[in-house]
């Protein structure tokens, strides 16, 4: 038997089980971090993606009172993005899988950014040629992000290994608090100054600059200019799937209706769907509904409204950050993939319902203290993607996710439009913040009640198949 090593020191002889720790240690610190860079454009795209959907919310006040618009049909303009943005899903998903996520995800950002910038042609039209022409733009650019979402979750599960996922996912996905961080005051001040037509100019334009970036930065793994071979051996032993783009797994084909239909028959990710239905529930009244509160219920000006839309935001930021944050650092310590990401999803709906109790105060500060615990929570609940890049089939990642998203954003159809009728027959938002809360506590009964284990899918052979050469 081999003599143990002098002062305690590991035995890194060959045949030692301390050697493959001791390499996967060298690798990981030899390793560069191109993938930081990926999911810095990643959060920089998703921030450009929720400032162009709440250009709507911002200028809605003003847009309601120049074209004479009821709650009623501010209600379908407000969901009109969400109709399409549903159907295109899988469609969406589909093409990220044929065509891989880097050219998809170009055009995506192109498209929408073009028609957010066509919307601020709609105040040269007046009545109902104004109101059609929205809804139509609102369309577009709703089927135009489709393949957003999904096309960060399938880059993420290509560049980071799963004890690194959790992070990667709420980072990205924190980015629709920070784009209310960062554009509702600009936005705000530009309808003030320069009227609501404005801002829908201003977002389509950098959008369309964003595009071009995107392409200088995104590449697969085998491909990225900047990834050494320390790097690409870290990440592909922690799981991530580095050959998701290559050529090797696009000869892969899978028939579609077939998946989606094993991808139904599971319960673990139906589950997962009803629960991302009822958190993006949170996010469609924040991104909708939410200003206009702030002005008609709490009687605040455009300028207050979009400054102090942004203090919840910032809460909802720190919230995903930190959900992702303690999912990754649950897994590390050793505790299952099921329990890091179901604990964070709960407790962060707990806090969501909160804002029910903006019902039964008066003071705008406790006001918006209570918004801001209850997106907080929010933010620390919002792990669907990263459970999404857990549980898609390698084969399919795309349509995974845009199947997810199809439920998810159902929610962005569908609140908008209650919320809208609620208010016009009530005259008050207390029974839609009532409606809204609810959903929380849906979403902690579908984690706890239905979602079960949390594992990666495989397809069978009957829906997945080499291509014919």
């Amino acid at each position: 038997m081999a003599n143990a090593p002098a002062n305690g020191a590991p035995d890194i002889s060959p045949g030692s089980s301390n050697l493959s720790a001791h390499q996967a240690a060298i690798s990981a610190a030899t390793a560069t971090r191109a993938r930081w860079g990926i999911l810095a454009m990643l959060f920089i795209a998703t921030t450009i993606n929720y400032a162009d959907r709440a250009t709507i919310s911002i200028a809605g006040s003003d847009i309601a009172s120049d074209l004479g618009l009821s709650p009623i049909e501010m209600g379908y303009i407000f969901s009109a993005f969400a109709w399409s943005y549903v159907l295109a899903q899988i469609p969406g998903g589909w093409l990220l899988d044929k065509f891989g996520s880097r050219l998809t995800y170009f055009a995506s950002i192109f498209l929408w950014s073009t028609f957010t910038l066509l919307q601020g042609f709609v105040g040269f039209l007046t009545g109902g040629a104004a109101f059609i022409m929205l809804i139509v733009l609102r369309l577009l650019v709703g089927a135009a992000e489709a393949p957003a979402f999904p096309g960060n979750s399938r880059i993420t599960s290509a560049w980071f290994p799963s004890h690194e996922r959790g992070l990667a996912a709420s980072i990205f996905n924190s980015a629709q608090y920070f784009a209310t961080v960062a554009f509702a005051p600009l936005m705000g001040w530009m309808v003030h100054s320069y009227g609501w037509q404005s801002i829908f100019f201003f977002m389509g334009a950098l959008g369309i600059v964003l595009a071009g970036a995107w392409l200088k930065t995104i590449y697969s793994p085998k491909q990225h200019p900047r990834v050494n071979a320390s790097e690409l051996r870290y990440i592909e032993e922690g799981g991530a799937l580095v050959d998701l783009d290559n050529s090797t797994q696009q000869n892969q084909r899978v028939d579609t209706f077939k998946c989606i239909k094993e991808l139904l028959a599971s319960r673990m990710l139906l589950g997962v769907y009803i629960g991302q239905y009822c958190i993006n529930s949170l996010t469609y009244f924040f991104l909708t509904w939410f200003p206009v509160y702030l002005v008609q219920e709490r009687g605040m000006s455009i300028l207050q409204a979009g400054f102090l839309a942004s203090l919840p935001a910032i809460a909802g930021f720190l919230g995903g950050v930190s959900g992702g944050w303690l999912s990754d650092r649950l897994t590390k310590k050793g505790y299952s993939l099921t329990f890091a990401r179901k604990l964070p999803i709960v407790v962060g709906m707990l806090m969501s319902t909160s804002m029910i109790a903006c019902n039964y105060v008066d003071t705008d500060t406790l006001v918006i203290a209570i918004m801001s615990l209850a997106y907080f929570g929010k933010g620390v609940g919002a792990l669907g993607w990263a459970v999404v890049a857990d549980t898609s089939p390698k084969e399919a990642g795309g349509l995974s996710g845009g199947l997810f998203n199809t439920f998810g954003n159902s929610a962005g159809i569908v609140t908008p439009i209650v919320i809208g009728y609620i208010v016009y027959s009530t005259g008050s938002f207390a029974g839609a913040l009532a409606y809204v809360g609810a959903h929380a506590v849906v979403a902690i009964v579908s984690y706890l009640c239905v979602v079960g284990e949390i594992k990666r899918i495989t397809l069978s052979d009957s829906v997945s198949a080499p291509a014919a050469q």
